[in-house]
Order: C-alpha cells, then sequence, then structure tokens
C-alpha cells in the first residue's frame, strides 16, 4: 500500500514539473522582440475572460459587461484610441494594463485583438 501510494505522489510530483518546463519553454519572443512576451497567450490569459477568444465578446462576462465584437468595434475604434483603452483602463469593468506592460507590449496587444476581426 505504501509504495502504491508513493508512485501515486511521485507521479504527481513529476506531472507538475512537466507542466512548469514545458511552460517555461513556451515563451517565445515576439516581433517587438521581447523574450517572454506573446500578445496571443496574453491576450488568452488576462482579455478573453470577457472578449473571448475569438474577440466576440460571448462570455458569460462579456455579455454582463457588454463588451462589443471586435468586428463592430474595429469599425468604430481606432489603433491608437485602443491602445489607450488598454494603458487606462476603461470604466469599473477594465483595469489598467500599463503598469504590467510596455507601451509596445500593449501595441503588439491590439494588433493582435483587432487581428481576430479577419478571422
Amino acid at each position: 500500500m505504501q509504495r502504491y501510494l508513493l508512485r501515486r505522489v511521485l507521479g504527481a510530483i513529476l506531472g507538475a514539473l512537466f507542466v512548469c518546463i514545458t511552460t517555461l519553454l513556451a515563451f517565445t519572443p515576439t516581433l517587438d522582440g521581447q523574450a517572454g512576451f506573446s500578445a496571443h497567450d496574453v491576450y488568452l490569459d488576462k482579455c478573453s475572460a470577457c472578449h473571448a477568444q475569438d474577440g466576440s465578446g460571448k462570455t458569460v462576462k462579456g455579455r454582463k459587461d457588454k463588451v462589443k465584437d471586435i468586428r463592430q468595434t474595429i469599425k468604430k475604434m481606432s489603433e491608437d484610441q485602443m491602445i489607450q483603452i488598454v494603458e487606462k483602463g476603461k470604466g469599473a469593468y477594465m483595469n489598467s494594463f500599463s503598469k504590467q506592460y510596455s507601451p509596445e507590449q500593449i501595441k503588439a496587444l491590439v494588433e493582435y485583438y483587432r487581428s481576430l476581426a479577419g478571422q
């Protein structure tokens, strides 16, 4: 019985270690040359809960906060306007990201978000 438990614990530890290593290896440089930053990954982590993975805004939180589909937003807002929103935040629902990301990273994130309109 003790061997069985020991195998289970070691298996869990090795599995967690594998996940950590593969996560670290997944960080890749982007066009802005900043290693460790991926606009796609940041979008999925920070934005998709409200804006949805496809930019549609069709999530529970997105519907509650009345997030518009990127296909509509892109017609009404310029890239610079979107950058300002990401930098400063918007209302009570969207926080500012200027302390977390550089201007180049925010620009890359907005470019990624706008690219979803073509998909």
